[in-house]
């Protein structure tokens, strides 16, 4: 079977390790080209670039697939080169480029996606922080044939996974990451063996994951502790989670906090309590307590280190 394979980050490239591993042909990697990065801003290969040229597989890199679009002599050499590899599926996983409907129809067996949520949950960009944020007990992997929508397509394989309360965005990814590999060859033995059977997603229970803005950073402390805590866990690493305190010119980042069931009659962001298990500031039900904060410029510190330099006052 030969698979083409479309992704960028670290999620996907943890599923093409997986595909080389289990020895299947993979003839052409695809991927985003390559951006800026680091203090030098240089051109930086993605992740599943990286490995592929491990690999030694060759690599396209267009800006767009659309014959019509911005790029259409990008986009019509990516067809060609497609034809002449002659796929008979196309494996994507957080590739970042609509697929129009010529690569949908083009490899035998159609596009196969790696969809971080247990659709139809949440379809949409940000599917890991938004089930962390919403409280979600368990999320998952769905394998789902593609079609034109907006990761409305049939699903072919289901694994959940339950989310901790320690879980952030950064560590669930890495789960899911192992787990979308393990079930996309789950999915790949099904299609071998002739047992692979497509369920369409129900039309009840569809969410939507909207992509993380930097406007939603800031903390909104007239909300209970308990949301607030879980908004932290799903905007670490990206884009962090801030607030002001007392004595600081500027907000600080936090990355851990622990939600108290404390009743007080103080108002939203006052400081409770500061102490060497950490500083505690009213929500409008119940108190954080803030474990690892960040001032700007400086690294993450623990509470115990992050009191030493500030005082409330």
């Amino acid at each position: 079977m030969r698979i083409v394979f479309a992704g960028t980050p670290d999620f996907a490239r943890i599923a093409l390790e997986a595909l080389l591993a289990q020895g299947f042909d993979v003839p052409l990697v695809m991927t985003q080209p390559d951006r800026p990065a680091g203090r030098g801003m240089k051109l930086s290969p993605s992740p599943v670039k990286q490995a592929a040229l491990n690999a030694n597989i060759p690599v396209l890199q267009p800006h767009s697939l659309r014959l019509d679009g911005k790029y259409p002599e990008e986009a019509a050499q990516a067809r060609q080169t497609l034809l002449d590899v002659q796929p008979d599926l196309m494996v994507v996983a957080a590739y970042g480029l609509i697929l129009p409907k010529w690569t949908l129809e083009l490899p035998r067996y159609g596009c196969f996606n790696i969809h971080a949520s247990l659709l139809p949950r949440w379809r949409g960009a940000a599917p890991i922080q938004r089930a962390i944020q919403a409280g979600d007990a368990a999320t998952g992997i769905t394998i789902m044939q593609m079609d034109e929508g907006l990761d409305t397509g049939d699903m072919l394989v289901r694994s959940e996974l339950a989310i901790r309360d320690d879980h952030s965005a950064a560590t669930l990814h890495d789960d899911l990451a192992e787990l979308g590999a393990q079930a996309l060859l789950e999915a790949l033995q099904h299609l071998r063996d002739g047992t692979l059977q497509a369920v369409p997603q129900p039309e009840q229970g569809v969410s939507y994951a909207e992509k993380l803005s930097k406007a939603e950073s800031v903390l909104d402390l007239s909300q209970s502790a308990q949301v607030l805590e879980r908004r932290i866990r799903a905007f670490d690493p990206v884009p962090g989670s801030t607030l002001s305190l007392p004595g600081l010119d500027q907000p600080v980042k936090v990355w851990r906090a622990q939600a108290l069931e404390q009743q007080h009659s103080a108002k939203p962001g006052q400081v409770l309590n500061v102490s060497a298990e950490g500083i505690d500031v009213a929500c409008g039900e119940g108190a954080l307590r803030l474990l690892e904060l960040q001032k700007a410029g400086s690294k993450r510190q623990p509470v115990t280190v992050f009191v030493q330099g500030w005082q409330s006052r």
